[in-house]
Formats: C-alpha cells, sequence, structure tokens
C-alpha cells in the first residue's frame, strides 16, 4: 500500500551552494546601510563605528553557530518550529515560531515602502500626482503603486519556485557586490584618511551603534527556513550560517570606512543619504550617487526576497503542524512552493505602501523584540537539547562536542537577553509607544492561537507525530470539525 503522505506535494531541493549563500547574505544587507553609516560615523566615530559592528558581527556569528549546528541536525522547513518542538514542545515551539514570524512580515512590508523611497531619490517625479494623508505623512499614488506592483511580482517569482527566486536573488547580490567593489576603488583613489576623524567618540557612541544589530543582521536564520530546499549536505549548511554573518560584518565595515574616508565628518552628518553622497565625492560625479542607490535597491530586493521565503516557511510550517489554519500548510502541486502563506504575505506587502512610511517604520520596530525573542528560545533550546540528547546526530558541532558546546549555548542565552534588555522602555532601543502597542496586539494574537495548541505533549523527536494524533483526535471529537 502506498502511503497518503507519499503522494502529497514535497519540497524541492533546488537551491545549489551560490544561490544559498546569495540568500543568506542578502537577506541581512536591506537599505540600512545606505542611510545609517552616516549616523554610525557620527555617534562613533570611524574606528567606534567599525569596533561596534565587529562586536555585533560577533555576538551574531555566537547565535549563527546556534543555528547552524541545529539546522544541520534537524533540516526541516519552519526552522525555529521544529527545534524548539524538539526541545521544548508545541507550545514554545509556537512562540518561537509566532515571534520570528511577526518579525518577518514586518520586515516584508516594510520593504514595499523602502522601495518607492529610494526610486523617489533618483526620480522625485514620483512624489507628485493624486496623493493622501496616513498618520500625518503624505502618500502619492504613483509611489505607493511602485511598492504594491513590486510586491505583486516578487510574490509571484517566489510561487514559481525556489530556484526562481534564487536566482533572481543571486543576479541582484551580484550587482550589489559589484556596487561595493566600486565603492572600495573611489576610496583607495579618492578617499584620504584625514576625513576619518574622529576615530572614536567614546563608549556612548559606540553603544548607540551596537544597539541597531538585531536590524542588520536578521535575516541569516532564513536558511534554517529553506533548509529543505538547499540542494547542501547537512554540515555545508551550518556553515553557510555562520559564514554568511561574517561576510555581512565585512560588508558592513566596508561601507562605514570607505564612507568615512570620501568627506569631512561634518559634511556627512549634515547628508540625508551619507553613503550615496560618498560615493559621488569619491568619484567627483553625482552620478554615481545615482549609482550606489541603485546598489541600494538591490538591497532592498535581496532582503525582500528572502525574508518572504522565511516568512512563507515559517507559516507553511505552523499550517502543517496544525497550529495555524492548514490553509497555511498547503504546498503548489506544480511549484512546490507554500503558495497560501506566499500570497497571504505577498497580500499584506501588496497593501502596505497605501498606509505609508510612518505606519510600517511602526511596525518594523514593534516586530525587532520578537525576533530576539525567538532568538533567545533558539540559544535555550540549545543548550538543552546538548544536555537531553548527548547522542543526537549532529553533522555540524558547533563549540566542540563536549563542555565548549554548553558555554557557546549560555553565552547565546546572556547575548539576547541583553540585547532583549535593551528594548525595555526607558533603555537606549526603546521604541515609540505606537510600536509596543502593536507588539502587544501581535502576541494577543498569538495568544489565541496558542490556547488552541494541545498540552500535555512531551518534547523530544516524537512530538511531532504526537501533536498530529491529538489534533487528530480533537477533530474526531467534534465530529471531524
Amino acid at each position: 500500500m502506498v502511503d497518503p503522505a507519499d503522494t502529497q506535494p514535497r519540497f524541492k531541493k533546488a537551491l545549489g551552494t551560490v544561490d544559498s549563500y546569495a540568500l543568506g547574505f542578502g537577506a541581512m544587507i536591506g537599505f540600512g546601510w545606505v542611510v545609517l553609516t552616516g549616523g554610525w560615523i557620527s555617534d562613533a566615530g570611524t574606528f567606534g563605528a567599525v569596533v561596534a559592528m565587529v562586536i555585533g558581527g560577533l555576538i551574531m556569528a555566537v547565535v549563527g553557530l546556534v543555528y547552524a549546528e541545529l539546522t544541520a541536525a534537524i533540516p526541516k522547513a519552519g526552522g525555529e518550529h521544529n527545534f524548539l518542538m524538539r526541545g521544548l514542545g508545541p507550545r514554545w515551539a509556537f512562540l518561537g515560531s509566532w515571534g520570528i514570524t511577526g518579525g518577518y512580515i514586518t520586515i516584508v512590508a516594510f520593504e514595499a515602502v523602502a522601495l518607492p523611497r529610494t526610486i523617489a531619490y533618483i526620480l522625485p517625479q514620483v512624489n507628485s500626482g493624486p496623493s493622501w494623508t496616513m498618520f500625518g505623512s503624505p502618500v502619492f499614488l504613483v509611489w505607493a503603486l511602485i511598492g504594491s506592483l513590486a510586491a505583486v511580482v516578487i510574490t509571484a517569482i517566489n510561487i514559481v519556485g525556489i530556484k526562481a527566486a534564487g536566482v533572481t536573488q543571486t543576479f541582484v547580490v551580484l550587482f550589489l557586490l559589484i556596487v561595493g567593489v566600486l565603492l572600495a576603488v573611489g576610496a583607495g583613489t579618492g578617499g584620504s584618511a584625514a576625513n576619518m576623524a574622529p576615530f572614536f567618540t567614546g563608549a556612548g557612541g559606540l553603544f548607540t551603534v551596537l544597539i541597531v544589530v538585531p536590524f542588520l543582521y536578521v535575516g541569516f536564520d532564513v536558511i534554517p527556513q529553506a533548509s529543505e530546499e538547499l540542494n547542501l549536505a547537512p554540515n555545508r549548511i551550518g556553515r553557510l550560517i555562520v559564514i554568511s554573518v561574517l561576510i555581512a560584518t565585512g560588508w558592513y565595515v566596508l561601507t562605514i570606512v570607505t564612507t568615512s574616508s570620501s568627506m569631512p565628518a561634518d559634511r556627512l552628518a549634515a547628508s540625508d543619504l551619507a553613503t550615496a553622497d560618498a560615493m559621488a565625492a569619491l568619484f567627483g560625479n553625482p552620478v554615481m550617487a545615482k549609482v550606489l542607490l541603485a546598489g541600494g535597491i538591490a538591497g532592498i530586493l535581496t532582503s525582500w526576497i528572502a525574508l518572504l521565503i522565511g516568512a512563507s516557511r515559517l507559516l507553511y510550517a505552523l499550517g502543517e503542524s496544525g497550529m495555524l489554519p492548514r490553509w497555511f500548510g498547503r504546498l503548489h502541486p506544480r511549484f512546490q512552493t507554500p503558495v497560501n502563506a506566499l500570497l497571504f504575505v505577498g497580500a499584506l506587502s501588496a497593501i502596505a505602501p497605501f498606509f505609508g512610511p510612518d505606519m510600517l517604520g511602526w511596525l518594523v520596530d514593534s516586530g525587532s523584540p520578537s525576533i530576539v525573542i525567538a532568538y533567545l528560545l533558539v540559544c535555550l533550546v540549545f543548550v538543552m537539547l546538548r544536555r537531553r540528547e548527548p547522542r543526537m546526530g549532529r553533522p555540524f558541532v558547533a563549540g566542540g562536542p563536549g563542555r565548549g558546546g554548553i558555554v557557546l549555548g549560555i553565552a547565546g542565552v546572556v547575548l539576547c537577553t541583553g540585547l532583549l534588555s535593551l528594548y525595555i522602555p526607558g533603555m537606549p532601543a526603546s521604541i515609540a509607544p505606537a510600536s509596543y502597542a502593536l507588539f502587544v496586539a501581535w502576541w494577543v494574537l498569538g495568544l489565541v492561537f496558542l490556547l488552541r495548541v494541545p498540552t500535555g505533549i512531551q518534547p523530544g523527536p516524537d512530538a511531532e507525530p504526537a501533536l498530529h494524533r491529538a489534533l487528530a483526535e480533537r477533530r474526531a471529537g467534534r465530529g471531524g470539525g
């Protein structure tokens, strides 16, 4: 007899080595390096900003190592959902998945706003014609339609297949890297070390830069979401996560050094888009600023594609497990992609531009602490699985097979707790009241679904099958409803 499960669509292992690295690196490089670099230099000085970014990269590398071991051991779509199911059981699996899904969705929606904003710098005519006001900001119809149409196109590419999305991601990342090479060449020929002063403004400035780390590095965790679709050996998937974090750190350091070498600090501080103005100054040609902004658009697209993949795979995992409506757990019979989850997130991003930039800024801020909560839970479950299941197959071993791995996991817990504490009201990374309200609303909605998850299921390798049996019995008891 044929198992019915064998007739169901399955994920296709379609992403090779190059596509996989493009996915990991591109997920972390959005538009922040274009708009924030000048502020980093002003706040911390060139050396201070570099040190802050290196420290942030090392923090994320610790978390990345934790993810690397767990992803190689449990390479299933949904990443955190599967790690937490194995180590803590279904309710904690839901909480971690719900947190990072919310973060992904808010960033995907924001990318639909960031794209027309960037295009408007190059073509100011976009900000003209019919308009309305949302949350105190004008929203132009053409501006909103650009973001909405892009959302439709990117969603369609993802539905057609992970390979189509991967190829698109790879070509866009290659263009982004070309822009990075141009920046380096410009700094080498037109930059000056004298422009880099002040080199360090003090610990306060360094700390100010450090608090943006969760926002800048979110995205390496997309690799676990798509792990079933990577045509790589499990141990290579583990290395991919760590290397992607290190490459992203190098990118941020590059933008800091090249931007600071282009012009004196007072001119950078007065610039709205310091990196773009730096590119123009290094080459003595204003056209090069638009070239760099094209690189910014490439960063938006790479982050958008990757986080849409991550959000849809998490929704798929939650739907397939029965924690969310099973509608989310459907794969397209031909393209083998989570079509309904993609349509859901894609629809939200297509609507987002019509609400204007202020609302979306609040959404992104509200999602950041939820992402850190997920990181914290994953580090915690890493330690628990090391203690509870020492013989679990681990193709990639982080921190060594013995006590070193436990120390690494505990370090991840401590670092993530520290990052999370920064979002407490009154702390340096505290967010706007509207963002706190949205954060609470997201978790209240999650509580509604959490209460539907069966209790009494023990964590371990059999937790997922036990959850399916419990849900099937519940439906049978309700007459199949």
